[in-house]
C-alpha cells in the first residue's frame, strides 16, 4: 500500500514539474533568447524526467505514459487559464472532462 501511494505521489510530482516547466517556458518565450524562465523551464523538465524514470521502474509504460501525459495536459490547461489568463471555451472544458474520464479508465482498468 505504501509503495503504491509513494509512486502515485511520484506521478503527481512528475505532472506538477512538467506543468511548471510549461508555464516557465511560456513566460520566457516573450523575452530575450536566454532568460531565467527558459533556464528554469529546462531544469524543471530535467528533474521531471528523472522522476518519471522512477515511475517507469514500477509501472507499465502503457499505463504510466497516458496517465502522466494526460494529467500534464489537464494541469497545463488549468495553469494556462489561471496563471497565464488564457481563455477557454466550453468545448475545451468538455475535452478536459473527457480526458479525465479516459485517464481514469486507463489507470483503474488495470485494477479490474
Amino acid at each position: 500500500m505504501f509503495a503504491q501511494l509513494f509512486f502515485a505521489l511520484l506521478v503527481l510530482l512528475t505532472v506538477g514539474l512538467n506543468t511548471c516547466a510549461q508555464v516557465f517556458l511560456k513566460w520566457g518565450s516573450s523575452q530575450n533568447f536566454l532568460n531565467w524562465y527558459l533556464v528554469g523551464g529546462i531544469l524543471t523538465y530535467g528533474l521531471s524526467t528523472v522522476i518519471y524514470i522512477l515511475v517507469l521502474s514500477k509501472f507499465n509504460l502503457s499505463i504510466a505514459y497516458p496517465v502522466v501525459i494526460g494529467l500534464t495536459v489537464i494541469a497545463t490547461t488549468i495553469a494556462g487559464t489561471f496563471l497565464l489568463e488564457e481563455k477557454l471555451n466550453s468545448v475545451s472544458w468538455i475535452g478536459v472532462g473527457l480526458m479525465i474520464t479516459g485517464i481514469c479508465a486507463i489507470a483503474f482498468g488495470k485494477v479490474y
